[in-house]
């Protein structure tokens, strides 16, 4: 496959590790870049959406990613330079400022640098209500990263289910998927595996542009009594689901460039294990491993990095296993072949799955689950989702609006 690739920053953390840098691969593959490209997301196109806000009371849900032309500036600090009634923000999972680990609480706060009142989605908030009855419009601009399981996308569900609750408009700012260019996985169906991390019926690696998935909760009636949200969607320019998009901030602690993003929907099925994912290092979702020399050559420990000191698995211990980051960014696709191969050689296999509910929830089904315990090769696997995933993606086509990979 030939992919149209463009490149906003390279992301780094620092200059220290091999997993900051780029492999001689993406080298080779930067070289090809088609620079004629250019691409506006949405939040750049000032004169698409600021006249939407004019004389109205704005709240917005965003977070470190969104962020305003090359030079990265924050959308709160434009809307407010360009004089809109901003009144509040919504905060995801991870913050604001994208400082705060999976599944650590995200409290009601101040922004330090605008002094703007913060409150979070990320779980229960008895404020909600009150909160967004006092705007006229919700803005919401987050970078997904294209996994269902990345609870960005419940976050935006939540927001339109509030704004259909209180009759406010909603002007979604869409930006590319930097795995837009694949439509993979098990399809979650059941609603017993609903949660955060499942939250729609979408394939795990779904496809869609936030945007999209807007059109689709709505077009698709998801939304509290089949309601639909009053939406606008402002759509990215110059970007198509056949291009490899690399992000030009990091979207959470632990996806610091672009390998861990491509990387995320493979790997992330280990959380339902006791296998490290390098949470605690400074390559996470580019290193896997375990306490046992079975599985890999490749040794590493997960520390306290800032961060993510509550939620590393291993902390302390020495992790055998696999070192992914020479990988070719660009051409990683969705695998179960990490997850096969630890669980291959897990000395005893019972012990694998040492959180099989929440195993589950990622995979959308316990289907799954019970196939790697079956002994089934990922052929088999995938054969068993194809019908799903073709009715998946008949219903993805009617909600896209930029021109598919296929």
């Amino acid at each position: 496959m030939n992919w149209k690739v463009f490149t906003l920053l390279t992301l780094t953390l620092g200059s220290c590790s091999a997993g900051n840098s780029k492999s001689a691969k993406e080298d080779a593959n930067m070289e090809s870049q088609d620079s004629a490209i250019h691409i506006e997301t949405a939040a750049d196109q000032l004169t698409e959406y600021l006249p939407l806000l004019k004389g109205k009371k704005v709240g917005l849900m965003g977070n470190q990613t969104s962020v305003v032309g090359q030079n990265k500036e924050h959308l709160v600090d434009v809307l407010v330079r360009e004089k809109v009634d901003l009144r509040f923000a919504f905060a995801p999972e991870h913050g604001f400022r994208g400082k705060v680990e999976r599944g650590e609480k995200v409290s009601n706060e101040v922004d330090e640098q605008t002094g703007l009142p913060l409150y979070t989605l990320y779980g229960k908030n008895e404020k909600q209500d009150s909160i967004v009855q006092s705007i006229d419009v919700m803005i919401f601009d987050l970078q997904d990263v294209g996994a269902r399981f990345y609870t960005y996308i419940t976050s935006l569900h939540r927001v339109m289910d509030l704004c259909v609750k209180h009759n406010k408009q909603l002007i979604v700012l869409d930006r590319p998927n930097p795995c837009g260019d694949q439509v993979d996985g098990p399809v979650r169906k059941d609603d017993k595996f609903k949660s955060n991390v499942s939250f729609h019926k979408i394939a795990m690696i779904h496809g869609l542009t936030v945007g999209e998935l807007a059109k689709m909760i709505n077009g698709e009636k998801w939304l509290n009594g089949g309601e639909e949200c009053k939406l606008t969607v402002i759509p990215v320019k110059g970007w198509d689901h056949s291009m490899v998009y690399e992000l030009p901030v990091v979207p959470s602690p632990s996806l610091p460039n672009h390998l861990s993003v491509r990387l995320y929907g493979s790997l992330c099925l280990f959380e339902g294990t006791d296998i490290s994912v390098g949470r605690g290092t400074e390559w996470p979702f580019q290193v896997v491993g375990y306490n046992d020399p079975v599985y890999g050559d490749f040794e590493f420990v997960p520390g306290e990095k800032s961060g993510m000191v509550k939620h590393v698995e291993g902390k302390g211990e020495t992790m055998y296993g696999e070192d992914l980051r020479d990988l070719n960014a660009n051409a990683e696709k969705f695998t179960l072949k990490y997850v096969l191969d630890f669980y291959n050689k897990m000395p005893d296999k019972s012990e694998f799955f040492a959180r099989p509910e929440f195993f589950d929830k990622l995979a959308g089904t316990d289907v799954l689950r019970k196939q790697i315990l079956a002994g089934k090769t990922e052929d088999e696997i995938r054969k068993t989702w194809q019908e799903d995933l073709k009715e998946y993606k008949i219903m993805r086509s009617k909600y896209l609006l930029y021109p598919d990979f296929e």
